[in-house]
């Protein structure tokens, strides 16, 4: 799958070789090395996918990545010299789908841009569905890559509606833990071991009115998740 890719670093050798394995990968790769450059070239032109590095000379990844997210969906791999797990956490709430430590392998940047980018264009398809959706007040509209409850939008991140839709996908039924990962990580991650569980709780936050005691995102205890309208259960 060929795509537009926006590397933003201001280490201009990792910058250069980055785009020259993504180039090899058949992708058109642009550079910049500010956070400010990069935001411009997103106003000019919007890629497909943007690899971010947390340590800029004129702020940081976080607020890039905040900045971005206000305005577009497309994919966000963050690159971070540090690999401490608040970091990590830090990354994926202000929006971003993936988190690679320095120094990485060049194959485990590769796979990861092909999931990412797998991931984000899977949901445009239309297979015969409606694009539009609702259970109960919830509404999952894939054309917007968004949700809404009661009419209002919920503006979720990228990987908050690829958790969705796919539990949409297969509402009322469970689906594992393990599928769950498997589908909107499509790897082994180090910190697998609560960000599921953080991407539930922020979705509950999102669309339940009392998120201790959900009508739509159902925990099956040692199992998985179930999106369905079940008022008034308690969830096993």
């Amino acid at each position: 799958m060929s795509a537009t890719i926006l590397v933003i670093d201001d280490d201009r050798f990792l910058a250069g070789s980055i785009s020259k394995l993504l180039t090899g990968e058949g992708h058109r790769v642009r550079l910049a090395h500010s956070g400010q450059d990069g935001l411009l070239a997103i106003v000019e032109s919007v890629p497909d996918l943007v690899i971010l590095d947390v340590g800029l000379g004129d702020t940081d990844g976080f607020a890039v990545c905040r900045q971005i997210r206000a305005k577009w969906r497309f994919p966000i791999i963050m690159l971070t010299a540090r690999g401490d797990l608040i970091d990590r956490v830090v990354g994926l709430e202000v929006g971003a789908d993936d988190y690679l430590v320095k120094p990485f392998q060049p194959t485990e940047l590769t796979a990861r841009v092909r999931a990412s980018l797998r991931r984000s264009t899977e949901y445009a398809v239309s297979d015969g569905v409606p694009r539009e959706s609702g259970i109960g007040a919830l509404v999952v509209d894939q054309d917007k890559r968004d949700a809404s409850m009661n009419g209002s939008w919920l503006k979720l991140n990228n990987k908050e509606f690829q958790l969705i839709s796919h539990l949409w996908a297969n509402r009322g039924r469970v689906v594992s833990r393990e599928a769950l990962f498997d589908h909107n990580w499509g790897y082994e991650i180090s910190f697998n071991s609560n960000s599921l569980d953080v991407y539930i709780y922020r979705l509950r936050q999102k669309i339940e009115a009392n998120p201790d005691r959900p009508e739509y995102l159902h925990t099956l205890r040692g199992f998985g998740y179930k999106l369905d309208y079940l008022p008034n259960r308690i969830d096993d």
